[in-house]
């Protein structure tokens, strides 16, 4: 692929250190002293600092490619999948209730020309190419986390698959959301789909990082099969006898957003952690590269990970993250 060769547009807009911070608070809770020397020889060694840039996704990706080429371990994205989707957006003015309507800028304009201009054609071309330069940007055995629903979800499987190859396919992963719906001639499509790939062998997938309880009904029929109290056992597999750690994740998870979201497109932070919970361990490096509408974000895992908050607005945005 050829990249660019003349200067990029793109601007830094903000430095957010996460991890200090939370390092930070949890010394002063304790009543202890924030070793400022100490965090900055452990913690950042190599000079890597959150960022915050504004930009086009696919010009970053090729700037990244120099620093980050085989190098980040996990690629979360959310791309845009909703045909006709405008840009704009209502802001709250002040602390009263008027709200104006943020508009389109031009290149909210141009990126909506690139990604709906010639319908599901352009659709299909802005996401190949940003998937080859994601492609590069992986490690060996790095996972990349593909966020859709039913409109583009058989679309972006092909890609994937010609990228990544079919045997880089790990999963099919079903987010369900219960809520009301409208929906009248046919049922509620209350679920979006996460497709897991893998770039080569070798992948991290941490499964006691990501169990969850029993539901009620298996404890009780736990019980009848000889096991003790709620039916959990302690070592060994014995007949009706159940971990006490709680079952690895199946491929349809069930976790409710009750936050209030400022975007449509807002996902919850629960869903984002048992993906990074699950494919990756502590210094890892994971990558967002559609935060927001067509944005970045690079940050490195803690222990146990910190989620960053998604950047605001529906301009581009790059926010990267140690």
């Amino acid at each position: 692929m050829k990249l660019p060769t003349t200067p990029l547009p793109l601007q830094r807009i903000e430095t957010i250190d996460v991890p200090r911070d939370v390092r930070k608070a949890e010394a002063n809770q304790q009543g202890l002293p924030f070793k400022e020397i100490e965090f900055r020889r452990k913690h950042h060694c190599d000079d890597f600092r959150n960022r915050l840039i504004w930009g086009d996704n696919k010009l970053v990706m090729a700037s990244l490619l120099q620093e980050f080429r085989g190098k980040i371990d996990l690629i979360y994205i959310d791309p845009p999948f909703d045909v006709g989707a405008d840009f704009t957006m209502k802001i709250q003015i002040g602390d009263d209730s008027d709200e104006v309507q943020k508009e389109q800028s031009i290149l909210e304009a141009v990126a909506y020309r690139d990604t709906w201009g010639k319908g599901v054609d352009s659709y299909l071309h802005m996401m190949y190419e940003r998937l080859v330069l994601m492609h590069q940007l992986l490690i060996e055995g790095g996972s990349i986390y593909v966020h859709c629903d039913w409109r583009v979800n058989s679309l972006l499987r092909l890609l994937l698959d010609e990228i990544f190859g079919r045997e880089g396919f790990k999963n099919e992963i079903i987010w369900h959301y219960p809520g009301q719906s409208s929906a009248k001639r046919f049922f509620p499509r209350k679920h979006d789909t996460i497709l897991w790939y893998t770039k080569g062998p070798g992948w991290v997938f941490n499964a006691d990082e990501v169990r969850v309880p029993y539901k009620e009904s298996s404890l009780k029929r736990a019980q009848y099969g000889g096991g003790p109290g709620a039916g959990y056992r302690e070592e060994g597999l014995q007949p009706g006898w159940l971990p006490s750690e709680g079952k690895i994740a199946d491929t349809v998870w069930e976790i409710v957003d009750i936050r209030l979201k400022q975007f449509a497109t807002e996902k919850p932070e629960a869903l984002l952690e048992r993906i990074i919970k699950a494919s990756t361990n502590e210094g890892d490096l994971v990558a967002d590269f559609f935060c927001v509408r067509k944005g970045t974000r690079v940050w490195k895992v803690a222990a146990p990970p910190v989620v960053p908050l998604r950047a605001g607005g529906p301009e581009d945005c790059h926010f990267e993250q140690a």
